[in-house]
Formats: C-alpha cells, sequence, structure tokens
C-alpha cells in the first residue's frame, strides 16, 4: 500500500486548504483512514480520522474548522482546512488503519507541509 500526500502550500491565516491523500491498492475502501500532522519540536497528532462507513472525527484544536472526507472510487481521501491559524502550522500525514473503524494505523504517507502566515 503506497499514500501520496498532496495539497500543502503556504496560506496566511484565516485562508484554507484541501489536501489529497491518494491511495493505491484495490481495498481502500475497507479500511479506517486518518490525518496526522506534526509541527517544528514537537511530536506527531492526531488531526482526523474517517471510518470506512464514513463516520468521522476531530481532534478537539481543529474541531469545526477542517473536514475529512473519503472517494471510494478514486482510493483518496481528503482534509479541507478552513479557518487556518500559525498554530496549525506542520507537516501532514495521511495513514491507513489496520481496520475498518479504527486504528492503529500500518502505512503512512510521506507528508506535506502547510506553513500558515500571521
Amino acid at each position: 500500500v503506497q499514500l501520496q500526500a498532496s495539497g500543502g502550500g503556504l496560506v496566511q491565516a484565516g485562508g484554507s486548504l484541501r489536501l489529497s491523500c491518494a491511495a493505491s491498492g484495490r481495498t481502500f475502501s475497507g479500511y479506517a483512514m486518518a490525518w496526522f500532522r506534526q509541527a517544528p519540536g514537537k511530536e506527531r497528532e492526531f488531526v482526523a480520522t474517517i471510518t470506512n462507513g464514513g463516520r468521522t472525527d476531530y481532534a478537539d484544536v481543529v474541531k469545526g474548522r477542517v473536514t475529512i472526507s473519503r472517494d471510494n472510487a478514486k482510493n483518496t481521501i481528503y482534509l479541507q482546512m478552513n479557518s487556518l491559524k500559525p498554530e496549525d502550522t506542520a507537516v501532514y500525514y495521511c495513514a491507513r488503519a489496520r481496520g475498518a473503524v479504527s486504528g492503529p494505523y500500518d502505512y503512512w504517507g510521506q507528508g506535506t507541509l502547510v506553513t500558515v502566515s500571521s
């Protein structure tokens, strides 16, 4: 399984970005997927997850500002991020869970950098 994250970039505070993560393999739809992020000097943290059935969950720090979604026909998940803040600056990673509902996460993408300027 390979995961390819894209869509990062430089954006001003208050702006929006949509991240994408394309997965290889025919069994994409059967697994939960998630986004994590790692800011400079900090540990990787959970951002959002979506089950194989489309149920979502979010970290409190992003709740109400981000939306995770999936398109099983395209083997792709998305992270729509709005009202971005400088503290959202991080490398964002997508991950595929071992199961249909939740982690642990066995496969990781290479990360895409999001930089939010103040």
